[in-house]
Protein backbone atom coordinates (compact mmCIF):
# COMPACT_ATOMS: atom_id res chain seq x y z
CA UNK A 1 0.00 0.00 0.00
CA UNK A 2 0.99 3.57 -1.00
CA UNK A 3 2.94 4.57 1.38
CA UNK A 4 2.02 1.86 1.04
CA UNK A 5 1.46 0.24 -0.58
CA UNK A 6 1.22 -1.49 -0.41
CA UNK A 7 -0.20 0.96 0.98
CA UNK A 8 -3.05 -3.77 0.76
CA UNK A 9 -5.29 -4.40 2.81
CA UNK A 10 -9.70 -4.55 4.84
CA UNK A 11 -9.83 -6.17 8.20
CA UNK A 12 -8.50 -3.26 10.23
CA UNK A 13 -9.98 -2.39 13.58
CA UNK A 14 -12.06 0.80 13.52
CA UNK A 15 -10.28 4.01 14.49
CA UNK A 16 -12.00 7.35 15.13
CA UNK A 17 -13.20 8.35 11.68
CA UNK A 18 -15.97 10.83 12.41
CA UNK A 19 -14.24 13.68 10.64
CA UNK A 20 -13.19 11.59 7.66
CA UNK A 21 -16.63 10.07 7.19
CA UNK A 22 -18.30 13.43 7.52
CA UNK A 23 -15.97 14.81 4.89
CA UNK A 24 -17.02 12.17 2.37
CA UNK A 25 -20.73 12.11 3.18
CA UNK A 26 -21.69 14.52 0.40
CA UNK A 27 -22.40 13.24 -3.12
CA UNK A 28 -19.38 12.63 -5.33
CA UNK A 29 -18.60 14.36 -8.60
CA UNK A 30 -21.32 14.14 -11.19
CA UNK A 31 -24.10 13.14 -8.82
CA UNK A 32 -25.43 16.68 -8.30
CA UNK A 33 -23.58 18.54 -11.01
CA UNK A 34 -20.60 18.90 -8.72
CA UNK A 35 -17.42 19.08 -10.81
CA UNK A 36 -15.07 18.40 -7.89
CA UNK A 37 -13.27 15.04 -8.15
CA UNK A 38 -13.17 13.45 -4.70
CA UNK A 39 -10.16 11.21 -4.05
CA UNK A 40 -9.79 9.09 -0.94
CA UNK A 41 -6.28 8.83 0.50
CA UNK A 42 -4.55 7.68 3.67
CA UNK A 43 -2.04 10.37 4.62
CA UNK A 44 -3.30 13.60 3.06
CA UNK A 45 -0.44 15.52 4.69
CA UNK A 46 2.14 13.71 2.55
CA UNK A 47 3.92 16.23 0.31
CA UNK A 48 2.90 14.64 -2.99
CA UNK A 49 -0.74 15.50 -2.37
CA UNK A 50 -0.26 19.28 -2.06
CA UNK A 51 1.76 19.18 -5.28
CA UNK A 52 -0.91 17.02 -6.90
CA UNK A 53 -3.67 19.48 -5.96
CA UNK A 54 -1.65 22.34 -7.49
CA UNK A 55 -0.86 20.41 -10.67
CA UNK A 56 -4.48 19.33 -11.10
CA UNK A 57 -5.67 22.93 -10.64
CA UNK A 58 -3.22 24.10 -13.29
CA UNK A 59 -4.79 21.53 -15.62
CA UNK A 60 -8.24 22.90 -14.82
CA UNK A 61 -9.31 19.99 -12.60
CA UNK A 62 -10.70 20.73 -9.15
CA UNK A 63 -9.99 17.90 -6.71
CA UNK A 64 -10.85 17.29 -3.07
CA UNK A 65 -8.68 14.92 -1.06
CA UNK A 66 -10.64 12.98 1.55
CA UNK A 67 -8.31 11.72 4.26
CA UNK A 68 -8.90 8.43 6.06
CA UNK A 69 -7.21 7.19 9.22
CA UNK A 70 -7.07 3.53 8.17
CA UNK A 71 -7.39 1.30 5.13
CA UNK A 72 -10.84 -0.13 5.85
CA UNK A 73 -12.90 2.84 4.65
CA UNK A 74 -11.79 4.16 1.22
CA UNK A 75 -13.01 1.19 -0.85
CA UNK A 76 -16.53 1.09 0.63
CA UNK A 77 -16.69 4.88 0.24
CA UNK A 78 -15.75 4.54 -3.44
CA UNK A 79 -18.24 1.74 -3.97
CA UNK A 80 -21.04 3.82 -2.42
CA UNK A 81 -20.27 6.84 -4.62
CA UNK A 82 -18.95 9.00 -1.79
CA UNK A 83 -15.63 9.17 -3.68
CA UNK A 84 -14.74 9.25 -7.36
CA UNK A 85 -11.31 7.65 -6.94
CA UNK A 86 -9.04 6.40 -4.23
CA UNK A 87 -5.28 5.99 -4.05
CA UNK A 88 -3.95 4.10 -1.08
CA UNK A 89 -3.76 0.40 -1.95
CA UNK A 90 -1.97 -2.21 -4.02
CA UNK A 91 -3.53 -4.82 -6.29
CA UNK A 92 -3.57 -7.58 -3.68
CA UNK A 93 -5.56 -5.39 -1.29
CA UNK A 94 -8.03 -4.41 -3.99
CA UNK A 95 -8.47 -8.04 -5.08
CA UNK A 96 -9.25 -9.09 -1.52
CA UNK A 97 -11.81 -6.30 -1.20
CA UNK A 98 -13.49 -7.07 -4.53
CA UNK A 99 -13.78 -10.77 -3.72
CA UNK A 100 -14.94 -10.25 -0.13
CA UNK A 101 -17.46 -7.52 -1.00
CA UNK A 102 -18.45 -8.91 -4.42
CA UNK A 103 -17.50 -5.62 -6.07
CA UNK A 104 -15.68 -4.62 -9.24
CA UNK A 105 -13.47 -1.66 -8.40
CA UNK A 106 -10.71 -1.45 -10.97
CA UNK A 107 -7.22 0.05 -11.34
CA UNK A 108 -6.89 2.97 -13.75
CA UNK A 109 -3.22 3.74 -13.18
CA UNK A 110 -0.11 2.86 -11.21
CA UNK A 111 1.77 5.04 -8.74
CA UNK A 112 4.63 3.23 -7.01
CA UNK A 113 5.85 0.12 -5.28
CA UNK A 114 6.91 0.54 -1.66
CA UNK A 115 9.14 -1.92 0.16
CA UNK A 116 7.59 -3.25 3.36
CA UNK A 117 9.95 -2.92 6.30
CA UNK A 118 10.65 -4.55 9.66
CA UNK A 119 11.45 -2.07 12.46
CA UNK A 120 12.73 -2.38 16.01
CA UNK A 121 13.51 0.03 18.84
CA UNK A 122 15.33 -2.69 20.78
CA UNK A 123 17.62 -4.34 18.23
CA UNK A 124 19.88 -2.97 15.52
CA UNK A 125 19.74 -6.01 13.27
CA UNK A 126 17.69 -9.13 12.62
CA UNK A 127 20.56 -11.23 13.92
CA UNK A 128 20.33 -9.51 17.31
CA UNK A 129 16.73 -10.63 17.92
CA UNK A 130 16.79 -13.51 20.44
CA UNK A 131 14.99 -16.76 19.74
CA UNK A 132 11.51 -16.91 21.20
CA UNK A 133 10.87 -13.17 21.02
CA UNK A 134 7.64 -11.83 19.48
CA UNK A 135 7.32 -9.89 16.23
CA UNK A 136 4.17 -8.00 15.23
CA UNK A 137 2.68 -7.96 11.72
CA UNK A 138 -0.43 -6.25 10.26
CA UNK A 139 -3.62 -8.26 10.66
CA UNK A 140 -5.21 -7.51 7.28
CA UNK A 141 -4.93 -10.45 4.90
CA UNK A 142 -2.80 -9.06 2.09
CA UNK A 143 -0.32 -7.10 4.19
CA UNK A 144 -0.02 -9.96 6.67
CA UNK A 145 1.01 -12.37 3.93
CA UNK A 146 3.57 -9.92 2.58
CA UNK A 147 4.89 -9.26 6.10
CA UNK A 148 5.36 -12.98 6.71
CA UNK A 149 7.36 -13.24 3.48
CA UNK A 150 9.59 -10.43 4.78
CA UNK A 151 10.11 -12.33 8.05
CA UNK A 152 10.87 -15.53 6.17
CA UNK A 153 13.43 -13.78 3.96
CA UNK A 154 15.02 -12.38 7.12
CA UNK A 155 15.31 -15.87 8.60
CA UNK A 156 12.90 -15.21 11.46
CA UNK A 157 10.13 -17.61 10.43
CA UNK A 158 9.63 -20.56 8.14
CA UNK A 159 6.36 -20.91 6.26
CA UNK A 160 4.96 -24.39 5.68
CA UNK A 161 3.85 -23.64 2.13
CA UNK A 162 7.06 -21.84 1.24
CA UNK A 163 5.11 -18.58 1.36
CA UNK A 164 2.56 -16.91 -0.92
CA UNK A 165 0.30 -13.86 -1.08
CA UNK A 166 -2.18 -15.91 0.97
CA UNK A 167 0.10 -16.92 3.85
CA UNK A 168 -1.26 -16.28 7.33
CA UNK A 169 -0.23 -17.04 10.90
CA UNK A 170 -1.44 -20.63 10.56
CA UNK A 171 1.17 -21.12 7.82
CA UNK A 172 4.06 -20.53 10.24
CA UNK A 173 6.05 -23.64 11.14
CA UNK A 174 6.59 -22.72 14.78
CA UNK A 175 9.07 -25.53 15.41
CA UNK A 176 11.36 -24.23 12.67
CA UNK A 177 10.86 -20.50 13.32
CA UNK A 178 13.09 -18.29 15.43
CA UNK A 179 10.36 -15.94 16.68
CA UNK A 180 6.70 -15.91 17.59
CA UNK A 181 4.37 -13.72 15.52
CA UNK A 182 1.34 -11.72 16.60
CA UNK A 183 -1.07 -9.87 14.30
CA UNK A 184 -2.30 -6.34 15.07
CA UNK A 185 -4.37 -3.72 13.27
CA UNK A 186 -1.90 -2.02 10.93
CA UNK A 187 -1.90 1.41 12.59
CA UNK A 188 -1.10 -0.22 15.95
CA UNK A 189 2.06 -2.07 14.87
CA UNK A 190 4.30 0.98 15.47
CA UNK A 191 2.85 1.57 18.94
CA UNK A 192 3.56 -2.07 19.76
CA UNK A 193 7.34 -1.59 19.41
CA UNK A 194 7.98 -1.15 23.16
CA UNK A 195 6.29 -4.50 23.78
CA UNK A 196 7.72 -6.63 20.96
CA UNK A 197 11.14 -7.34 19.50
CA UNK A 198 10.21 -5.85 16.14
CA UNK A 199 7.21 -5.02 13.96
CA UNK A 200 6.45 -4.94 10.27
CA UNK A 201 5.07 -1.42 9.74
CA UNK A 202 3.21 -0.23 6.66
CA UNK A 203 4.78 2.82 5.03
CA UNK A 204 1.76 4.97 5.88
CA UNK A 205 2.55 4.73 9.58
CA UNK A 206 6.37 4.85 9.66
CA UNK A 207 6.84 8.63 9.85
CA UNK A 208 3.85 9.06 12.17
CA UNK A 209 5.59 6.71 14.61
CA UNK A 210 8.68 8.91 14.65
CA UNK A 211 10.65 6.38 12.61
CA UNK A 212 12.71 6.77 9.46
CA UNK A 213 12.51 4.38 6.53
CA UNK A 214 16.25 3.99 6.92
CA UNK A 215 15.57 2.43 10.34
CA UNK A 216 14.22 -0.76 8.76
CA UNK A 217 16.30 -3.79 9.76
CA UNK A 218 14.79 -5.90 6.93
CA UNK A 219 12.53 -5.29 3.94
CA UNK A 220 11.35 -6.89 0.72
CA UNK A 221 12.60 -6.08 -2.78
CA UNK A 222 10.18 -3.89 -4.78
CA UNK A 223 12.16 -4.46 -7.99
CA UNK A 224 11.33 -8.18 -8.05
CA UNK A 225 9.20 -8.98 -11.15
CA UNK A 226 6.91 -10.93 -8.84
CA UNK A 227 6.11 -7.67 -7.06
CA UNK A 228 3.48 -6.59 -9.63
CA UNK A 229 0.58 -7.48 -7.30
CA UNK A 230 2.03 -4.97 -4.82
CA UNK A 231 1.99 -2.04 -7.24
CA UNK A 232 -0.01 0.80 -5.70
CA UNK A 233 -2.83 2.13 -7.84
CA UNK A 234 -5.55 4.65 -8.45
CA UNK A 235 -8.85 2.76 -8.23
CA UNK A 236 -12.23 3.68 -9.70
CA UNK A 237 -15.64 2.10 -10.13
CA UNK A 238 -15.69 -0.11 -13.21
CA UNK A 239 -18.12 2.22 -15.02
CA UNK A 240 -15.59 5.05 -14.68
CA UNK A 241 -12.55 3.14 -15.94
CA UNK A 242 -12.36 5.23 -19.12
CA UNK A 243 -13.24 8.61 -17.60
CA UNK A 244 -10.94 11.06 -19.36
CA UNK A 245 -10.65 13.41 -16.38
CA UNK A 246 -9.68 10.57 -14.06
CA UNK A 247 -7.10 9.26 -16.53
CA UNK A 248 -5.69 12.78 -16.86
CA UNK A 249 -5.26 12.89 -13.09
CA UNK A 250 -3.31 9.62 -13.24
CA UNK A 251 -1.07 11.11 -15.93
CA UNK A 252 -0.49 14.20 -13.81
CA UNK A 253 0.49 12.07 -10.83
CA UNK A 254 2.90 10.00 -12.91
CA UNK A 255 4.57 12.86 -14.80
CA UNK A 256 4.50 16.01 -12.67
CA UNK A 257 8.02 16.49 -11.24
CA UNK A 258 6.79 18.10 -8.01
CA UNK A 259 4.37 15.25 -7.37
CA UNK A 260 7.10 12.70 -7.98
CA UNK A 261 9.51 14.60 -5.73
CA UNK A 262 6.86 14.65 -3.00
CA UNK A 263 6.26 10.93 -3.42
CA UNK A 264 9.94 10.22 -2.86
CA UNK A 265 10.10 12.64 0.06
CA UNK A 266 7.12 11.09 1.84
CA UNK A 267 8.60 7.61 1.46
CA UNK A 268 12.07 8.59 2.59
CA UNK A 269 13.32 7.82 -0.90
CA UNK A 270 12.10 4.22 -0.73
CA UNK A 271 9.22 4.48 -3.23
CA UNK A 272 9.86 3.13 -6.71
CA UNK A 273 7.59 5.13 -9.06
CA UNK A 274 6.05 3.00 -11.82
CA UNK A 275 3.93 3.59 -14.92
CA UNK A 276 2.77 0.02 -15.39
CA UNK A 277 0.27 -0.24 -18.28
CA UNK A 278 -3.34 -0.39 -17.08
CA UNK A 279 -3.88 -3.60 -19.07
CA UNK A 280 -1.14 -5.27 -17.01
CA UNK A 281 -2.67 -3.98 -13.78
CA UNK A 282 -6.07 -5.37 -14.75
CA UNK A 283 -4.57 -8.71 -15.77
CA UNK A 284 -2.79 -8.94 -12.44
CA UNK A 285 -5.98 -8.02 -10.58
CA UNK A 286 -7.95 -10.70 -12.43
CA UNK A 287 -5.35 -13.34 -11.59
CA UNK A 288 -5.12 -12.37 -7.92
CA UNK A 289 -8.92 -12.27 -7.66
CA UNK A 290 -9.14 -15.77 -9.12
CA UNK A 291 -6.47 -17.02 -6.75
CA UNK A 292 -8.20 -15.27 -3.85
CA UNK A 293 -11.54 -16.89 -4.64
CA UNK A 294 -9.86 -20.29 -4.82
CA UNK A 295 -8.04 -19.69 -1.53
CA UNK A 296 -11.28 -18.66 0.18
CA UNK A 297 -12.95 -21.84 -1.05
Amino acid sequence: MSRTTTKLLAALATLPLVAALAACATPAAGENGDDVVKIGVVGKADPQWAAFEDAAAEAGIDIELVDFADYAQPNPALTEGELDLNQFQHIVYLADYNVSADEDLTPIGATAIYPLGLYSTKYDSVEDIPAGETVAVPNDASNQARALLVLQSAGLVELKSGGSIFSDLADIDEAKSKVKVTALEASLTPTSLPDVAAAVINNDFVADAGLSFEDAIAQDDPSDPNALPYVNIFAARADDADNETYLKLVDIFQTDPDVQAGLLESSGGTAVPVTTPVADLKDSLSKVEADTKAAKG
